[in-house]
């Protein structure tokens, strides 16, 4: 499978990268950053680190500094200044490619013989450029996966999910644009958390074990049951959508007020008779899903 992965590394985004990068059935042609759980000079580094961490030639690209309208807001105290605290990894040697964001998907799409399918794991600011610029490459795309968005309640505020808090006026952009969008948010991420003998096992298996293990050790997002992986669901998804429930609905994004950032997902489908934008992860196995990443783990380096 052809990808595409956008990013804001970030914590759990390490974990998503780490297990889509070592997964032979992906190919991912290129890796964007954005503004998001920290600035995007962060998240590039981030994104770079990993990519060498694993000794892969994936071209990274800079995409969006702050989101289209709304004032940018990051996520360090949940991910720490650098945005991947807990590890300490070498020096960079790489550096991005000179494209923008939209301007490297746009690349990677015009010379691409098969269609590309998008994971967003940040926010859709990049997706919303990229649109904008080049509306004649949505058929290059075969469908998106974007982390983000909840039925009911938010993390980032009572009703609003960080990645759509971050740039609500992109997320309606994503949901206006007539693709097939499976919105993978809170729902399942909250319930498919990891706990501390679950890292204790990761730690022991590898050195990206004991990389991610550093790094969800000091993860801020902790619950009582342990802490949510949450990007790692859309890769979780594409690999196993058995693990998941989902359910075709609409989907409106609040762009301002107090609300600004939530999700408002028609479930009776009833106001848009029956009308249809997005596939919303609704329920999750949480243990299969585990097993699934820890396994996953385990065939890394």
């Amino acid at each position: 499978m052809n990808v595409i992965i956008d990013s804001d590394p970030g914590i759990d985004d390490a974990v998503a990268l780490s297990v889509i990068l070592n997964n032979p059935a992906f190919h991912v042609k290129l890796i964007t950053t954005v503004a998001g759980n920290v600035t995007v000079d962060k998240t590039t580094k981030n994104a770079l680190r990993l990519v060498e961490f694993f000794n892969m030639q994936t071209p990274v690209a800079t995409g969006a500094s702050q989101p289209l309208i709304k004032a940018f807001e990051d996520a360090a105290r949940i991910h720490g200044e650098s945005g991947m605290e807990g590890y300490i990894f070498p020096a960079i040697q790489s550096s991005p490619i000179k494209q923008t964001a939209a301007e490297a998907w746009h690349n990677v799409l015009v010379q691409s013989d098969e269609k590309v399918t998008l994971v967003l794991t940040g926010s859709y600011t990049n997706f919303a450029l990229w649109f904008r610029q080049y509306p004649q490459d949505l058929a290059k795309i075969d469908r998106v996966l974007a982390m983000g968005g909840s039925i009911c309640g938010g993390n980032m505020t009572s009703a609003a999910e960080f990645n759509v808090f971050t740039d609500p006026d992109a997320a309606k952009i994503l949901l206006s644009a007539g693709l097939p969008i499976t919105m993978v948010g809170l729902d399942v991420t909250l319930k498919a958390m990891v706990n501390q003998d679950w890292i204790h096992q990761v730690s022991a298996m590898n050195r990206s074990g004991k990389m991610l293990a550093a790094l969800i050790s000091h993860y801020n997002d902790i619950h009582a049951e342990g802490w949510p992986i949450h990007d790692a669901n859309t890769i979780g998804y594409l690999c196993h959508p058995e693990f998941y429930q989902t359910k075709d609905v609409w989907v409106d994004i609040v762009t301002e007020g107090p609300a600004i950032g939530e999700t408002v997902v028609d479930i009776r489908a009833a106001y848009h008779q029956g009308r249809t934008n997005a596939t919303v992860l609704t329920d999750i196995d949480a243990a299969r899903f585990r097993d699934w990443l820890q396994d996953q783990i385990a065939k890394m380096p």
